[in-house]
């Protein structure tokens, strides 16, 4: 099963700069807007290495991976960026609120080792894109090395990992701050060989599902493979066989799933009312009055909720595997409406065959297939071409982007249950793309692992 081991990572030195100034979130939720302020925020800034901005100019010779490459150079030349003295893995809590709670996330970072998906050791749950990929491997060919960490699950009802690395701390952390959004950050870094030998030990007999970062992971494959073959394909593992992630424990009550919502676009002829009757079929469509100025959409988020049976005290993303397949329908101008599937037990006979009841069960998989694929003509080529559809974690704005004519149609979710998420992987299976958003992101820029 899964083989992790600690890394020599490289850190800020002290005296850079404020932590909250290095570091970003990951960098596909970084918008133009939001590159351009962390530009600005410091000279050092982890955006220049993970996320850096493209010039009119940009050649073969001068561009966004070659100047990531020169600074990365440059940042370990000056003492900007240095080293572990020895050999470590990292116990990483993320502080903060959601829902109205004050929740804890803790994690591992260390590196893992690669395995093709087939093998049943790294399983993903999502589709991904080829642009994306490209990208990534650009940066990883330029730099060598992980500049943000992988989002891991395991599971360990027993936790015993989390209390080994806690056994492996015992002290105040070696860094802890506060970022833009008001979310706390500590780091321990552990290098007691017995403690990460006993950790090893217990995450051999563990799978790991891949919550966020299914782009970069098989980059980082995509990657191995060409590194071997430039070496000759040498007879033991190098470091670019491994890849640096943040593994959380499936039982750690900080974690947390949102939903990730849908905004529709360029459906030509579309009809709002002859949809609804489409829609009709196979769904209640119950009209939900929204004000003017959006104010009572908060209670059609909880109604939705309601209806698709997840309890009101439950974090999201923890609730009744059984639950009704329900979703948000905004058309714009005021006209919100709550769909709820008619015959739960018409489902199988209603989606495609080939798949498990838990793919088939998936809010995400009624929705795109349904309605999106079925009614709207949006099906897989389109949404692999970005041409109809954007996914946003924004529901006043989701309300807004269509009032204002920038999209037709938006579609709000409850969130994916994490034992969905298992479910589906452990099928061998993958969902459609953005069916999960764990909340908080990690955090670019903590620690970096070099690959050579």
């Amino acid at each position: 099963m899964a083989e992790i081991k600690p890394f020599r990572g490289l850190r800020y030195a002290p005296g850079v700069g404020p932590l909250a100034d290095l570091v970003t979130p990951p960098y596909d939720v970084i918008d133009a807007k939001a590159q351009d302020g962390y530009y600005r925020r410091h000279p050092y800034n982890i955006i220049r290495l993970e996320y850096g901005k493209v010039y009119p100019g940009d050649g073969e010779d001068n561009n966004r991976y070659t100047r990531a490459a020169a600074d990365f150079t440059a940042w370990r030349e000056k003492g900007v960026l240095v080293p572990e003295e020895s050999p470590a893995v990292y116990l990483y809590e993320q502080e903060f609120s959601v829902g109205g709670k004050h929740l804890v996330r803790s994690g591992m970072i260390c590196a893992v080792k690669l395995e093709p998906y087939e093998k049943g050791v790294v399983l993903p749950h999502e589709e991904t894109l080829p642009k994306h990929k490209a990208d990534r491997l650009a940066l990883m060919r330029a730099c060598r090395a992980n500049f943000s960490p992988i989002f891991g699950l395991y599971a360990d009802a027993e936790m015993a990992v989390d209390n080994l690395l806690r056994q492996g701390a015992g002290r105040s952390p070696d860094l802890e701050f506060t970022d833009e959004n008001g979310h706390g950050h500590r780091l321990w870094v552990i290098t007691d060989p017995a403690v990460i030998e006993q950790v090893r030990q217990v995450m051999a007999g563990r799978r790991v599902f891949i919550a966020d970062g299914h782009h970069r992971y098989e980059t980082a494959l995509a990657y191995s493979r060409e590194r071997r073959q430039e070496e000759g394909n040498p007879a033991g593992p190098g470091p670019y066989d491994y890849v640096m992630m943040t593994l959380v424990n499936l039982y750690d009550p900080g974690l947390v799933v949102l939903p990730t919502h849908r905004l529709v676009r360029n459906v030509e002829g579309l009809d709002v009312e002859e949809l609804l009757g489409k829609i009709q079929e196979h769904f209640e469509v119950d009209v939900f009055p929204l004000t003017p100025d959006y104010d009572n959409f908060t209670g059609f988020i909880k109604e939705l909720a309601a209806r698709g049976g997840f309890a009101g005290d439950a974090r999201p993303g923890v609730g009744p595997l059984s639950h009704r397949h329900s979703f948000g329908l905004y058309c714009g101008g005021g006209r919100l409406y709550l769909l709820t599937l008619r015959d739960e037990g018409a489902l199988p006979r209603l989606m495609p065959a080939g798949h498990s009841a838990a793919w088939q069960g998936l809010d995400v998989s009624v929705l795109h297939h349904l309605i999106l694929d079925r009614l709207l003509g949006i099906g897989g080529a389109e949404r692999a071409r970005e041409s109809h559809l954007t996914y946003t974690r924004e529901e006043v704005g989701a309300l807004k982007a269509v009032d204002e004519g920038e999209y037709q149609l938006a579609f709000f979710l409850n969130p994916t249950l994490v034992e969905e998420i298992t479910a589906v992987a452990t099928n061998g299976e993958k969902m459609p793309q953005k069916s999960t958003f764990f909340y908080p992101k990690l955090i670019t820029g903590l620690v970096i692992n070099p690959l050579f």
